[in-house]
């Protein structure tokens, strides 16, 4: 299979694309800086600009993978980065799917990033991918997102929308900002900790892209999130057992507000979100319960 991956130099694109390689499958790594993710993607059949997500572009593809936007969590939350997380989703789903519309040979699937923010904070509500969006800032970018990749079914090629968990990994994503704390004996739930936390092992979102890229039963919204979510204070109690640091300092709910803003909204409140597509179509989870996964990562 001939894959292009838009976003393939981030933390979830590196481990996508060194899988599918591993494979045997041809790369083809979309990027701001083409030269760059030929030096850090080594493999890739070839690396492109962002401008080259044509219908030229994506003509020589069997499948799209999308997995690029600006990170939720890289600064507070003000007005210019709000646009800029929303914009950098919806314009390059946007272009690929005229991409896609536009191409004489086109490719057969477009598997496109979302998360569970989808939802909106839900309590103890367990949510599937039949639970409707929520009203918040980033439910609304999550229905933008999702809106435009879903015209590409419009064009013939099936849709799998991956509504993303908290992604526990070596190497990056969230947990490397969650290391500081317990390290230096201050780790602790945010807030009360009854908040529901989605998390899954980056080795499960890889395990489910490649899932969707192969099993054509899979279409339409699917939530990548471990089968046992858990509460932020069971979470935070696990990662500090992994790391025999203690994990009782809770960091109150208001001053993560003056901190970050309407940002810490989104770890504040969660989703009890559960894979039921996946499971249903027969996926596997490599982790399922967050002992083992954080034992794999920590």
């Amino acid at each position: 299979m001939r894959v292009g991956v838009v976003g393939a130099t981030g933390f979830v694109g590196k481990a996508l694309v060194a899988a599918l390689t591993e494979r045997g499958d041809a790369v083809v790594a979309f990027s701001r800086d083409p030269a760059k993710a030929r030096r850090a993607l080594p493999g890739v059949a070839d690396a492109r600009s962002l401008e080259a997500i044509t219908a030229e572009g994506v003509a020589d593809l069997d499948a799209v993978v999308n997995l690029a936007g600006e990170s939720i969590g890289a600064k507070r939350w003000d007005a210019e980065y709000k646009a800029a997380i929303l914009e950098s989703r919806v314009r390059t789903t946007r272009r690929v799917v005229d991409a896609i519309g536009a191409a004489g040979r086109r490719p057969e699937v477009l598997v496109n990033a979302s998360a569970v923010g989808f939802y909106g904070p839900r309590g103890d509500e367990e949510v599937t991918e039949a639970t409707p969006s929520g009203d918040d800032f980033l439910s609304g970018v999550c229905r933008e997102w999702e809106r435009e990749a879903e015209r590409v079914s419009g064009f013939g090629a099936r849709e799998v929308r991956l509504r993303l968990g908290v992604v526990l990994g070596d190497g990056g994503g969230s947990l490397e900002k969650m290391l500081l704390p317990f390290k230096m004996f201050v780790g602790g739930p945010v807030g009360d900790g009854r908040q529901w936390f989605s998390w899954v092992h980056l080795a499960d979102v890889v395990g489910a892209i490649v899932w969707a890229l192969d099993h054509p039963t899979l279409h339409g919204p699917v939530n990548v999130t471990a089968p046992e979510p858990v509460r932020f204070r069971d979470f935070a109690e696990a990662l500090g057992r992994r790391l025999r640091r203690p994990s009782w300092l809770p960091v109150p709910a208001f001053a993560l507000r003056l901190a970050m803003g309407q940002m810490a909204e989104v770890v504040v409140t969660g989703q009890r979100a559960v894979p039921a597509a996946l499971i249903a179509d027969g996926y596997s989870f490599k982790y399922s319960r967050i002992d083992d996964a954080l034992a794999a990562v920590v």
